[in-house]
């Protein structure tokens, strides 16, 4: 939060943590540093905290910080050396696996998130109401539309292709700052959204990708009516549908590349772009037949292509294949929705290839995971740790919020927990 230090904000985040846990049991919930940037003025309240939680959780504390009182509070005490990173101390057990400590803390079933209405309530308040990005898109689109119909009112038919030309482009600058926020939003989501269980990271990034589209679709019904307001004959529901998907193939890449993979913002940036570059490049609406042969064939690639085909004034100057005539304007915006969704389509054939990849590996550490699980020294560990408070973890776990496995939890502590 602006305003707040360091130490603040984690102070804010440990009292959010302890009151979305506080309905809960039989949690593990993981804390990196959470003394780091805090004075020791806080202490007495963070460790208040610290033994309220532990009545109905398990802890996992990452911590160099005032060692020695949480050691006379724990139950269990793991060691690591800067040293030699491979092997670990559990209270008086010496060089233990890293990974048998790793998987071995894990205890019980994996967490699963449940959307409710609280979860969609609680997305509808931040991601909505108290937006500053949605308010500043708003703003800047009332300012440019404004701005548009003032200097292009009354323009005549003949020039309806660049009045179209330049409502689209502000119609881009008009949502591109929300897009280019989305990756930092994402990582700042991914980051909170496990830690607080207001809902999934997945459930969020699904919200999110549906908020941008209804922004998409408001910004496009403003354009074309700005364009009835400023050229006559643009009123079918044709234009309006051609002009959506057009600026749908700029978009769409910021919405995959942005929320679907782990690439920082420059990459997004200069990735998601590459649409709206080749499309200048290389849809020929620019100078219509011009380019080298061969590469002007790359024009049927693109949603811009089809919607120029459709312009009275410019359809004549638009190159189709040799010995055919330009389709009926029913075809055009047909091609020109498939296009517009192009990259869509691409790019979820990757993410399908991925994921069936991810599942592969996945099978292969659950099968790791059973055979460590079987051996002697993972039961002994396990013993150690819990006592007699061990739960087995059943694929047809029937508890609320849980479910078979342990990847979650696993996946929850991470390499730098040990």
């Amino acid at each position: 939060m602006p305003g707040f230090s360091g130490g603040q904000r984690k102070m804010l985040m440990f009292e959010l943590i302890y009151q979305r846990t506080k309905n809960s049991t039989d949690l593990l919930i993981c804390l990196d540093e959470p003394f780091a940037g805090v004075t020791d003025d806080f202490l007495p309240y963070i460790m208040g905290r610290v033994e309220e939680m532990r009545k109905n959780h398990n802890l996992l504390l990452v911590t160099n910080d005032h060692v020695d009182t949480l050691k006379s509070t724990a139950d269990n005490i793991i060691t690591v050396s800067a040293i030699d990173r491979t092997t670990v101390k559990i209270n008086d057990k010496e060089g233990v696996s890293r990974v048998l400590a790793l998987n071995a803390v894990s205890n019980g079933n994996d967490y699963e998130h449940s959307t409710e209405k609280s979860t969609l309530q609680f997305f509808f308040d931040v991601e909505i109401s108290a937006s500053a990005g949605l308010g500043g898109v708003l703003g800047f689109t009332i300012f440019a539309m404004t701005w548009f119909l003032l200097t292009h009112y009354d323009s005549k038919q003949e020039y309806g292709a660049t009045v179209l030309v330049g409502l689209q482009i502000i119609a881009f600058f008009c949502i591109n700052p929300y897009l280019i926020a989305l990756a930092d939003w994402r990582d700042f989501m991914t980051e909170e959204s496990e830690a607080l269980m207001h809902a999934s990271v997945q459930t969020n990034k699904a919200l999110k990708s549906l908020l941008t589209l209804t922004l998409l679709g408001l910004i496009s019904i403003t354009t074309f009516c700005i364009l009835n307001l400023c050229i006559d004959g643009y009123g079918d529901a044709k234009w309006f549908v051609a002009m959506l998907f057009d600026s749908a193939s700029l978009t769409l890449p910021f919405i995959c590349f942005g929320l679907y993979t782990p690439l920082p913002l420059q990459f997004v940036q200069i990735l998601a772009s590459l649409p709206f570059l080749f499309m200048i490049f290389c849809s020929t609406t620019f100078s219509p037949g011009a380019g080298l042969e061969g590469v002007r064939e790359l024009r049927w690639l693109f949603a811009r292509f089809y919607f120029w085909c459709m312009i009275p004034e410019v359809k004549g100057d638009m190159e189709w294949s040799e010995g055919n005539e330009i389709p009926s304007d029913g075809t055009l915006v047909l091609y020109c929705i498939m296009s517009g969704c192009l990259g869509l389509f691409l790019f979820l054939i990757a993410l399908a290839c991925w994921a069936y990849k991810s599942s592969k590996d996945e099978v292969k550490k659950d099968e790791a995971r059973a055979e460590l699980e079987a051996s002697k020294a993972f039961q002994e560990l396990q013993k150690e740790l819990f006592g007699d408070r061990i739960i087995v973890a059943s694929p047809k776990a029937s508890a609320p919020g849980a479910k078979g496995g342990f990847k979650k939890v696993n996946q929850s502590i991470g390499d730098d927990a040990l």
